[in-house]
């Protein structure tokens, strides 16, 4: 049967299969915000013939797999052969948006195996994995389990094509297996990040600016790492289709793993819009006011600042103190407070480290603060009532009350009780834990050396909370979408970040977000937006310029953000919660629809070939600059900060909200094809090391 590939469907309407005729589809390994936001999109497309494979961990399976029997034949076959045979193979329904199918191979069950499926991998490629390295020798048991149920399922397949696309290096040892065994599958390899990149980035190398100088195996060689990625090579160059998620990957990849990507596929969500559009600017008003209660206990003896002309940043992560910009952010928030305060501002900038450490427990002067804010709440409630009842009877008996009959010397005592209750000898701690490694963390470190110790003249105010967010927790019960809601700006100035989630989640939360031209996210955001900062993307440059070229930049980002009335950042979380339409997995996995079309007409040129006319250039696809006043809402400021809750009615008059709105729908929807590869002339490295 020959099949025809049909040029791309435009619009932003789910995206049905492009292929005539029976197939498999089968994800092997990967992200786990990747897999499970696309599940849905691609089970949708796929329908039962859609399947995941990864390893078997009871402690997950129980709460998040419905283990059933396989309704398709080929893989109820295959699952069945191989328990028959010494394996423990798990089949279910993953409990997710769309629930997909999974195949969970036991890896421990089956590690008698380890020595023989070594020499197996020696004779595929000439790798062998030392017997100290678990995490490698585990892989090799999952890659060979994978390859073990390929070949049983296209054994039973009945004519019916397989496509399996495996993520990261980990994944990879099947893919290898696969393709040394020749067996008749049409093979994807995915990487998110170079696994050599990761270490290079992590021990603080000039890494963009010497990309193309690296001795690729002395440096992998050195950190003991270079069976896995010769392993992580192999795995490249053995697939059909090579990709990755951002074009700053691809040009990473084709030094540090030597083979240039063939489809870039960025990384998604799964958007959701609310049903009344400004839903989202209501959660944010919300949560707002939750995080500003954690604050009043944060500082309380020091809340001499107006928490409606207080601004709420945050940056959060893994703790990767250079990789994920944390060095370069702690410096710019020390020239902002300067800025600030030289400004006379009365803006105040409440800054949020969420970025997991080792620690032993709350620390305690958080702790009281929390109980002396619900306490000293609890007390206002019971003079409330009291207050209340006086002033209804009075009015009962038609007399304006007399003040001093209302409030008797008791309730003075109890008031002036109070206030001495919230004065505090020591100024509002930094951390909201008690660091293990307090002496040598960086952020804490880095802290005291720019002197931002939440003193009252500083505009700047740090607070570092050393674990993941959780709605249990007795400091700042929120979970981490509620906590990102709430704020104003998140901040991610990332040296390395081949994607970036986290300005992607603040994107389709609608709240504005820094990034940088060394992420997916930001460079994605800079070829489809023409005007990144009028919707809130601020991009900061850490490619080509220094790094205190990059901090000063950064530093009038956030400044100019301090500088906007409440009505422009409105007018900006409209305009950023717009933009979610370009990150919703609907709208990208027609790139990874594309990556799976070029895949079979590699794997079975016989059979499939892509037509000639696909894929043309993106060229002209881009959200255009906003019309109305302001253009970016830093640039029709005065040159002091203005105060947040200022309401001008004059103010942006041309701002037409509905039909800014409608011409973003109407452009998000325009056709477009896509590129096999990163567009353009090969741009220059980084000249810096930020």
């Amino acid at each position: 049967m020959r099949v025809h590939f049909h040029p791309l469907v435009t619009g932003n309407e789910l995206l049905t299969p492009m292929i005539i005729g029976p197939f498999f589809f089968l994800t092997v390994g990967g992200i786990y915000t990747v897999i499970q936001t696309k599940a849905k999109t691609t089970a949708d497309e796929w329908g039962e013939n859609y399947f995941l494979i990864g390893p078997y961990f009871e402690h997950n399976v129980k709460t998040q797999v419905e283990q059933c029997e396989p309704m398709n034949d080929a893989v109820r076959k295959a699952v069945d052969a191989m328990n028959q045979h010494g394996c423990q193979v798990h089949f279910g329904r993953w409990l997710i948006e769309g629930s997909p199918y999974v195949v969970l191979f036991d890896i421990g069950y089956s590690a008698w195996n380890l020595d023989r499926w070594k020499g197996d991998f020696w004779e595929a490629c000439n790798v062998g994995i030392p017997y100290n390295d678990r995490e490698a020798n585990d892989m090799l048991i999952f890659g060979s389990l994978t390859a073990w149920f390929l070949k049983e399922v296209t054994d039973h397949a009945d004519g019916k094509h397989v496509i399996a696309q495996f993520h990261e290096w980990q994944a990879g040892t099947g893919l290898i297996l696969s393709r040394a065994r020749k067996l008749p599958i049409a093979t994807i390899f995915t990487t998110h990040a170079t696994l050599l990149g990761r270490y290079l980035c992590a021990a603080n190398i000039d890494f963009y600016n010497h990309l193309d100088k690296f001795n690729i195996d002395k440096e992998a060689g050195e950190r003991q790492i270079y069976h896995r990625y010769c392993m992580e090579r192999a795995s490249v160059h053995c697939a059909h289709v090579f990709t990755t998620v951002s074009e700053i990957t691809a040009i990473e990849a084709e030094h540090m793993l030597k083979r240039k990507p063939d489809v870039i596929t960025p990384n998604g969500l799964n958007v959701k819009k609310f049903s009344a559009v400004h839903e989202f600017q209501n959660l944010h008003a919300m949560y707002k006011a939750r995080i500003q209660d954690f604050v009043r206990g944060h500082f309380y003896g020091h809340l001499d600042f107006d928490l409606e002309k207080t601004l709420f940043f945050f940056i959060a992560g893994r703790y990767e103190f250079s990789n994920k910009g944390a060095d370069i952010f702690l410096e710019s928030l020390s020239r902002l407070n300067f800025l600030l305060r030289m400004h006379k501002s009365n803006v105040t900038a409440v800054v949020f480290f969420i970025m997991p450490a080792k620690t032993n427990n709350f620390n305690v002067e958080t702790l009281k603060g929390q109980a002396v804010r619900k306490q000293l709440w609890d007390t206002v409630h019971s003079m409330k009532e009291k207050f209340g009842k006086k002033l209804y009877d009075a009015l009962l008996r038609g007399e304006i009350p007399d003040m001093n009959d209302i409030l008797d010397r008791d309730d003075l005592t109890i008031m002036k009780r109070a206030i001495f209750s919230t004065q505090r000898q020591s100024l509002p701690p930094v951390t909201t834990h008690n660091m293990i490694d307090d002496s040598t963390d960086p952020i804490l470190s880095t802290i005291r050396r720019i002197g931002l110790f939440n003193n009252r003249a500083d505009r700047v105010k740090v607070i570092l909370h050393p674990e993941f967010l959780s709605s249990t927790s007795p400091l700042l019960p929120m979970d981490y979408e509620e906590f990102v809601r709430g704020c104003h700006l998140g901040v991610f100035p990332s040296y390395y970040e081949p994607w970036g989630y986290t300005p992607a989640e603040c994107t389709v939360m609608g709240i504005p977000s820094v990034t940088t031209n060394l992420s997916g996210f930001g460079c994605f955001m800079q070829e489809h937006v023409a005007d990144p900062t009028a919707y809130g993307i601020y991009i900061v440059d850490r490619r080509f310029c220094s790094p205190d070229d990059s901090c000063n930049q950064l530093t009038q980002f956030l400044y100019g953000f301090c500088k906007q009335s409440r009505r422009q950042r409105i007018i900006q979380r409209n305009r950023t919660e717009r933009l979610s339409d370009l990150l919703d997995w609907r709208y990208l996995g027609r790139y990874y629809q594309h990556a799976r079309h070029l895949t079979l007409s590699r794997a079975f040129p016989d059979k499939f070939h892509m037509e000639p006319t696909s894929p043309p250039a993106t060229e002209g696809f881009k959200y255009p600059r906003p019309s109305s006043v302001p253009p970016s809402p830093a640039g029709s400021q005065a040159s002091t900060p203005q105060s947040s809750d200022v309401e001008d009615e004059n103010e942006d008059e041309r701002y037409d909200e509905e039909e800014e709105a409608e011409r973003d729908r109407l452009n998000i929807k325009s056709p477009f094809s896509l590129s096999h590869a990163p567009r353009g002339k090969k741009k220059l490295h980084g000249e810096y090391k930020n």
